[in-house]
């Protein structure tokens, strides 16, 4: 088993050993071949996973894809012909004006890196951290490596 590393400021010691304690990877359940090891600097994610280039116009089609990314369902973004989006996310219009191209990556990989009480999908979480699965993804994370870069891509034109 392995700890997931947990950032912590004054005050905030228990709630750092309840996450530490939730936080352990299920090391039965394989890794997928084609996963790639991120990690975490600084809020950030600064290398592309496994080397790749994403796709702004693919990465717009997999944000509104109610079967994929689904950003749409909590997220305000500003896609022409959608009036109806999510708000418990913040808004993403403007989201590359506030963050860098890495800091996005955290975010849509693992936001938990950022905010261990977010409810947002971890898009690229290690599979063995996901708390019950639905069977079609154990072992697997919601989004591969190349749809995580080119929804990230497709973020970073939003200034």
């Amino acid at each position: 088993m392995t700890f997931m590393p947990v950032r912590t400021r004054t005050g905030c010691g228990l709630f750092a050993v309840i996450l530490a304690a939730t936080a352990l990877a299920d090391d039965s359940i394989p890794l997928p071949d084609d996963y790639c090891q991120w990690e975490v600097k600084d809020y950030a994610i600064d290398k592309p996973l496994c080397g790749l280039r994403g796709d702004a116009e693919r990465g717009k089609a997999i944000a509104t894809d109610g079967y994929k990314g689904n950003c749409l369902a909590c997220h305000e973004m500003p896609v022409p012909g959608i009036e109806a989006y999510g708000t418990i996310g913040p808004p993403l219009n403007g989201i590359a004006s506030r963050l860098t191209e890495a800091q996005i990556r955290l975010r849509v990989v693992d936001t938990r890196n950022v905010n261990p009480m977010s409810i947002m999908p971890g898009f690229y979480r290690d599979p063995r951290l996901i708390n019950r699965p639905a069977k079609p993804y154990i072992g697997r994370t919601f989004l591969n490596a190349q749809q995580v870069e080119d929804v990230i891509i497709y973020l970073t034109t939003l200034k």
